[in-house]
């Protein structure tokens, strides 16, 4: 059986979308399928799939238009727009019998026609999050629409009835994120509360930055890169000067960050769809202090503490809470059900049944 996703920044950004295609891609070869990720940078190192590389060029510095945005005609929709154009003749020939979607935008609406003329099977992961690019996502009417949660789940059979909603979570790979193995020299006062993800308003890190001042020992290393790159520096230099530091590391080396750390942070908006960073985080064997919400509850278990992180004061507390609570092996116990292996069973068995 033939599979293909299809990935705009694959090649060109690591992130959560990214992850979880070339993660699942290369199971899926070691479980016998033939898979190729299209995708608009060059081969990721380490793959075991076939890429097929469109390469259009990109102005990082590009910031989208709100408005545009909200109807696809900003810069970013339209580039994966004909990304997806560009390859539809390629799949077409191809007929790969099941296509797994990895943006939204225009390219679910592309793929779902395409599949409808050959007979293909579209999948789209709702790696969005709750909002409006994952209502447009299903109603391109997916085959079947994978919630990443249980709290997305529901939203989705809500959203769109017609469609067929399955869950199956994001995962991690429990060989490479665990406890012993190389750490960072961080050169900072310990212990470390580490937080991973873009620098972007999403993930919230100033307040992680705002709460700190309150947390009475400790550093804050950020690991990720992102616009706001400038003003959490400044923030930070002159809120907990001495106590703070940004890194942007490769991603074959993100697991050295985690295993560096006493503790991991995450902040992020109640909209984000996800959070691998967190499972990585727990396979190095550290507790978790997140944002109050269903998502994050669901995630990280019993191997951490929800907080509203908009709440300073509440938030320190979390943090100091954790550090001084003694957490043994859960956060290891915890992710063991979010193993890629396991997942992409799952997937498999999802396979299966169209």
């Amino acid at each position: 059986m033939k599979i293909a996703f299809v990935s705009f920044y694959n090649g060109e950004i690591f992130r959560g979308v990214e992850t979880y295609v070339h993660e699942l891609a290369n199971r899926f070869v070691d479980m016998g399928y033939e898979v190729v990720v299209y995708q608009n940078g060059p081969k990721i190192p380490l793959t075991k799939y076939k890429t097929k590389e469109i390469r259009l060029k990109i102005d990082w510095n590009k910031r989208p238009s709100k408005f545009l945005k909200v109807i696809y005609f900003d810069y970013w929709n339209l580039l994966v727009g004909k990304f997806t154009l560009k390859l539809a003749i390629s799949i077409f020939n191809e007929k790969p019998k099941i296509i797994i979607s990895g943006n939204g935008g225009w390219q679910p609406a592309i793929l779902r026609i395409i599949t409808w003329l050959y007979g293909g099977k579209l999948i789209i992961s709702s790696q969005a999050g709750i909002g409006f690019d994952d209502i447009n996502n299903l109603f391109c009417f997916p085959n079947v629409f994978v919630a990443i949660s249980t709290y997305a789940q529901m939203w989705a059979k809500k959203i769109n009835p017609l469609v067929r909603v399955e869950k199956i979570s994001n995962g991690v790979d429990m060989q490479k994120f665990q406890p012993k193995g190389e750490k960072l020299d961080i050169n900072l006062p310990s212990p470390i509360i580490l937080s991973v993800g873009a620098l972007t308003q999403m993930k919230r890190h100033e307040l992680s930055i705002k709460a700190f001042l309150m947390v009475k020992k400790g550093s804050l290393l950020i690991v990720g890169q992102g616009e706001l790159y400038e003003y959490l520096t400044k923030l930070a230099k002159q809120m907990i000067p001495g106590r703070f530091k940004i890194l942007n590391l490769p991603y074959k080396e993100i697991d050295k960050a985690y295993r560096s750390a006493d503790l991991f942070i995450y902040p992020t908006s109640n909209y984000e769809s996800f959070g691998i960073s967190m499972l990585e985080a727990m396979a190095s064997g550290l507790p978790v202090v997140a944002n109050d919400d269903p998502i994050r509850k669901e995630i990280i278990g019993n191997a951490g503490l929800v907080v509203n992180p908009q709440n300073s004061e509440s938030y320190a507390k979390a943090i100091e809470k954790a550090l001084d609570t003694s957490w043994g092996n859960k956060p290891r116990e915890q992710v063991e059900k979010f193993d890629w292996d396991k997942i992409a069973l799952d997937y498999v068995n999802l396979f299966k049944s169209l």
